[in-house]
């Protein structure tokens, strides 16, 4: 598949990240044809725009529910809140875009974009952290009107388009969260 827009980037990461969410979600060892299904109709629903990624409303109750570490490291000494995608890099200073953080990744990431930071620490981020991120992503871009500018006519955004993965690691290698779950892993 070739990725020509930003949204067409967004989009797939997005549709990736609900095909590995599904593959967790039953404990499968690989990705099979009804996670390709899934990943497919999701992807073109969203281009589409017959389907949405979901409210962020969604990611802030699981901020109340889920245990409260740090979300880069699992931490739970010296936490305080970071803004996911940095407001330094033109992030929004909204609840939505708050992350519970230890003082050593906040102060190691800085205003760095948390994927490109967590990559160099060789670390797939959890999926429901990188959720929020992709979320906040194809907010900002529909906010600035870009889903459909050609990536290489992309302006400076708050977040790195380099970053959004487009391919997944096997369901076995990826966390829910940064702590294990009760039911879902």
């Amino acid at each position: 598949m070739e990725i020509k827009t930003i949204g067409q980037l967004l989009h797939w990461s997005y549709a990736n990240l609900a095909m590995a969410h599904s593959a967790i979600g039953t404990k499968a060892k690989k990705y099979g044809r009804l996670r390709f299904m899934i990943r497919s109709r999701l992807y073109s629903g969203l281009t589409a725009q017959t389907r949405n990624s979901g409210p962020l409303a969604d990611d802030e109750r699981l901020k109340m529910v889920l245990p409260q570490p740090c979300c880069y490291c699992a931490g739970r000494e010296l936490l305080s809140v970071d803004h996911l995608i940095p407001t330094k890099r033109g992030g929004a200073n909204s609840g939505d875009n708050l992350v519970w953080t230890c003082r050593a990744c906040n102060s190691s990431k800085c205003a760095r974009d948390v994927l490109e930071w967590l990559a160099d620490k060789n670390q797939f981020p959890p999926l429901l952290l990188l959720r929020r991120y992709l979320k906040l992503s194809i907010e900002i871009c529909r906010q600035r009107d870009l889903m459909a500018v050609p990536l290489i006519e992309a302006p400076e955004l708050p977040f790195s388009l380099a970053a959004p993965p487009m391919t997944y690691p096997p369901p076995g290698a990826l966390r829910l969260w940064v702590i294990k779950l009760n039911k879902t892993g």
